[in-house]
């Protein structure tokens, strides 16, 4: 209407144009919530970050979220059951990409029940996506430790007993070209951490 008229539309009210938008719209909204929220008594903008939420799940978990904002449609429960969507959200997703609990036999749908019962989905799921984290991080690991191996042969190749200050620069990489990589965590040297890289190509 206010651009109909030639009004300026400050990002602001298209914001909560297009958070009233999402959630009256949604199909995912029980008939309860969106009549408070017509009647002034409950924010579009909770609404909203719920609805995008509930979008990312499948619909086996979509009914007790529904079912609770039905029976307290009220602010606290919607930033609850937010909250408790977007850890369920990150938890299925996490769990999904860790090959490791493809190897194994585990039902994460019944380890979902458990941490929902438990109050401890949030732990969970940022569980999982740590594990995530760190397959890709070994991945991206063995992948550079290759690549520094190879270039370590060539240069080695390419120079001879000639070059004393090359052959010293691959000596002093050697803790980090050979099957045990040693890195320091520190400058002092206090700290340090091993990794014995067993390939089976």
């Amino acid at each position: 209407e206010a651009a109909a008229s030639g009004d300026r539309i400050t990002r602001r009210e298209v914001k909560q144009l297009s958070d009233e938008w999402t959630a009256m719209s949604s199909e995912l909204l029980p008939s309860e919530v969106k009549e408070k929220a017509s009647e002034g008594g409950l924010p579009t903008r909770h609404l909203a970050p719920l609805v995008r939420e509930m979008e990312k799940l499948p619909d086996l978990h979509l009914k007790p979220i529904q079912q609770e904002v039905a029976t307290n449609p009220d602010v606290d429960t919607v930033k609850n059951v937010t909250s408790s969507a977007r850890s369920l959200s990150k938890y299925l997703d996490a769990a999904a990409q860790v090959q490791t609990l493809k190897k194994g036999a585990i039902d994460l749908e019944m380890a979902l029940d458990e941490a929902l019962r438990l109050d401890c989905l949030n732990v969970a799921a940022d569980l999982v996506k740590q594990a995530t984290n760190l397959e890709q991080t070994v991945g991206k690991l063995f992948t550079t430790w290759k690549r520094l191996g190879n270039l370590a042969d060539r240069l080695y190749v390419d120079t001879g007993a000639s070059n004393p200050h090359l052959r010293s620069l691959l000596t002093c990489l050697e803790t980090l070209t050979s099957e045990t990589i040693e890195v320091q965590l520190d400058e002092e040297g206090e700290q340090s951490v091993r990794l014995r890289v067993m390939s089976e190509e």
